[in-house]
């Protein structure tokens, strides 16, 4: 017990101390020794520590509050010389701790900027590729609103056509099928959905869109389904006006169903669907 104490406090005038000169090196002018400071708190604060939780359970973590330490004074750093190779690696390494501290929204806009602030830089290669994967890492799951998602799969493709030849191209692919995955996913449960709350016309336009964006999906099946009953649906609770055409377009999607899919236990269903359509001629 006695030991634990005075561990504490010497941790705690350690801390009083850093935190000290940390606040001397903010105020000065000396941007020499500034940009030493900032080197050593990124240094320190990029470097994984290891969290265990439990006997078995450990995770890498970083610590963000020093890393935002390197950040207050990168900017000043940048601020005082935009043009110089300390001010480039300056605003560099304020996107990468913005970056690693998971706050991608404000990682986003500093390594998106790097490559037009600096465009010969060897780090600009590094940077649109981190931009591009904060979009990545903003994107939502699959039942959210997925502009996001969009927005991560232009920027990957933004890279990739800008760094062809990088080491980068092969993750870039990978993560742009799970982000094509993940706006499938949501379609799908758009689909389903309209059909649950029997918004007839919007399963069928939903479906519509569904099959024509996503040809090869693994939910083809089940969407065509869908088209076909709650075009059914739509035909049954149609004004005269529209029925005739509606039963038309009911039935020729009953068909291709049929066609694409003869061995679905779905087809005894929909020809019942059919069949009654097909009296109403």
């Amino acid at each position: 017990m006695k030991n634990t104490f005075i561990i504490s406090i010497i941790a705690f005038v350690a801390l009083s101390t850093s935190c000290s000169e940390y606040n001397k090196v903010v105020k000065s002018e000396d941007y020499e020794r500034k940009l030493s400071f900032a080197n050593e708190y990124y240094q320190r604060g990029s470097s994984p520590k290891i969290k265990h939780e439990g006997k078995k359970n450990q995770k890498e973590v970083i610590n963000s509050n020093v890393l935002l330490r390197s950040v207050t004074l990168y900017e000043q750093i940048y601020q005082r010389m935009p043009k110089t190779s300390e001010g480039e690696l300056s605003y560099f390494r304020i996107g990468k701790a913005y970056y690693l501290s998971d706050d991608y929204y404000m990682a986003g806009y500093y390594l998106g900027m790097f490559g037009q602030r600096f465009p010969y830089s060897v780090k600009a290669e590094e940077s649109l590729f981190l931009s591009a994967m904060c979009s990545v890492n903003n994107s939502p799951q699959a039942p959210l609103d997925q502009t996001e998602t969009e927005l991560a799969i232009n920027d990957l493709q933004q890279f990739i056509d800008k760094y062809p030849s990088s080491t980068f191209i092969d993750s870039c692919n990978t993560i742009i099928d799970g982000l094509r995955s993940k706006l499938e996913r949501k379609a799908f449960n758009d689909v389903a959905l309209y059909d649950k709350t029997n918004r007839y016309g919007a399963a069928v336009s939903s479906a519509t869109t569904f099959l024509d964006d996503y040809p090869m999906s693994t939910f083809k099946e089940e969407v065509y389904f869908v088209l076909v009953e709650n075009s059914y649906l739509l035909a049954k609770n149609s004004v005269e006006s529209k029925k005739t055409s509606r039963i038309k377009e009911t039935i020729e999607r009953y068909n291709t169903f049929v066609t694409l899919f003869p061995t679905s236990e779905k087809v005894r269903t929909l020809k019942v669907y059919h069949d009654d359509l097909s009296q109403e001629q």
